[in-house]
């Protein structure tokens, strides 16, 4: 998993500018799900076409967190990203067509397919059958039409997620920010997120911690769970 944080000087800021640095205190389980998004083969497995080798590091903090939230009464969610129907045809051209090579799409597309090798969760996480399993068709799971999970959530009175999972910076960003411009209150754990660089994770997390989440680290959310 990655080594680094959010540099002192830029806690010290934001802290300064809302009065602290951390925003919430104990977590209420029965409110609260564990969404892990896009720990999926694709990512995990060495050698994977879209491999971000640091996420194998943080499967023992994501399995730490989903037993305690369970134990606890919360809800844990595994969301899987899919993004070709069954005649291979995918919803979003303006990524595919302006954002990677032809090369790039047909491999990343191919990996994402649902049913295909490396789109199942990656080897050594903890799922348990009472889980939910979700799909989604964008960076984010919660902006509009990409996945059920807010409807979900939301039946069933979750008014917390803890994001984890891969890429920090990228469907894990995306998911946090959007879950909180919809009301959720959002913790972001540093170290059960992992991106390609040590650069590209901090300035995520730098991001989420200046206004859209709690950022934190896996000893501290266990700590602040209560059943």
């Amino acid at each position: 998993m990655h080594a680094v944080g959010i540099p002192e000087e830029i806690r010290e800021r934001i802290a300064r500018r809302r009065g602290r640095f951390a925003i919430f205190g104990r977590l209420d389980a029965k409110k609260t799900a564990l969404v892990v998004i896009d720990m999926q083969k694709a990512f995990v497995t060495e050698g994977a076409p879209i491999e971000v080798p640091l996420a194998r590091g943080i499967i023992p903090n994501i399995n730490r967190l989903a037993d305690a939230l369970r134990n606890a009464g919360g809800t844990v969610a595994w969301v899987t990203t899919a993004l070709t129907d069954a005649h291979g045809a995918h919803p979003w051209t303006v990524f595919y067509d302006h954002f990677t090579t032809p090369e790039f799409a047909r491999s990343h597309l191919a990996a994402m397919t649902e049913g295909s090798e490396l789109h199942g969760l990656a080897d050594g996480l903890d799922m348990r059958p009472e889980d939910l399993q979700v799909s989604k068709d964008r960076f984010s799971c919660f902006i509009q039409g990409a996945s059920p999970l807010d409807g979900i959530l939301r039946e069933k009175g979750i008014d917390t997620v803890v994001i984890a999972g891969t890429l920090t910076n990228r469907c894990c960003e995306s998911s946090a920010r959007d879950a909180m411009m919809i009301g959720y209150k959002v913790v972001f754990v540093e170290d059960a997120n992992a991106a390609v660089t040590d650069d590209e994770h901090v300035w995520a997390l730098i991001n989420i911690a200046s206004a859209f989440g709690d950022v934190r680290r896996t000893d501290d959310v266990l700590g602040m769970l209560r059943s």
